[in-house]
């Protein structure tokens, strides 16, 4: 989701990476989940969270989409995110105490947070959301350990070309694509990348990378 923003409103006016000190640890939230509520459809998910989801619940994607996930347009594509339900607005994933039931796999979105993406010259660096978070009196951490993410460098890797490649087909539908050539890429993509479930005894990436390559061709190919 491109945010039509300028940097310096949203945040602190400083780039970070994995070795950066940025002042985002909240202190394991102590009870606040103000950022689980209200959100919208703004809590996109991509492919290894909905593979995360899809392992730990043992969930197909058509079975999340019941009741956690839903599908919106997103500058022309169709994506997942997570629901928010009831009066409140709250994430699907809260429990009656305002806590994450999924916190060990949550999403890319939640677990950078209050950190957010700014995405250049074929990569990203996070910055630091100074409006998002509710809590005051947040400490400072390395981001490497706050967003606690394993095989990090493969994961930001990973998080780059799916940005980018999302960011060419939402280009391409722009170019004024007929109606059912859009919904046929949409449906391609979902299904390519969340229908179809990911081997759990084979390495996520390796089949990320081989299905983006096929989707490469047969996209902006024509093979």
């Amino acid at each position: 989701m491109k945010r039509e923003v300028d940097l310096q409103e949203i945040s602190d006016g400083k780039l970070y990476g994995l070795n950066d000190m940025v002042k985002a640890d909240c202190g394991d939230c102590r009870g606040c989940s103000a950022c689980c509520r209200g959100m919208g459809n703004s809590i996109l998910l991509d492919p290894l969270d909905i593979c995360r989801l899809s392992v730990n619940l043992n969930r197909t994607f058509e079975e999340l989409l019941g009741d956690k996930i839903e599908l919106n347009i997103v500058d022309g594509m169709i994506l997942p995110n997570l629901r928010m339900s009831g009066e409140a607005e709250q994430c699907s994933f809260l429990d009656d105490n305002g806590r994450c039931t999924i916190h060990s796999f949550r999403p890319g979105i939640c677990r950078i947070f209050p950190l957010g993406r700014y995405y250049e010259n074929q990569g990203f660096q996070y910055f630091l959301q100074i409006h998002e978070c509710k809590k005051d009196n947040r400490t400072k951490v390395k981001v490497r350990k706050w967003i606690d993410t394993p095989d990090v460098k493969r994961n930001e890797q990973f998080i780059t070309d799916w940005h980018y490649f999302l960011n060419d087909l939402q280009e391409l539908v722009k170019q004024g694509l007929g109606q059912e050539e859009i919904k046929r890429i949409n449906l391609y993509v979902l299904k390519t990348f969340f229908m179809l479930p990911y081997k759990t005894e084979e390495d996520f990436y390796r089949q990320f990378s081989s299905r983006l390559a096929e989707a490469k061709r047969q996209i902006f190919d024509g093979e």
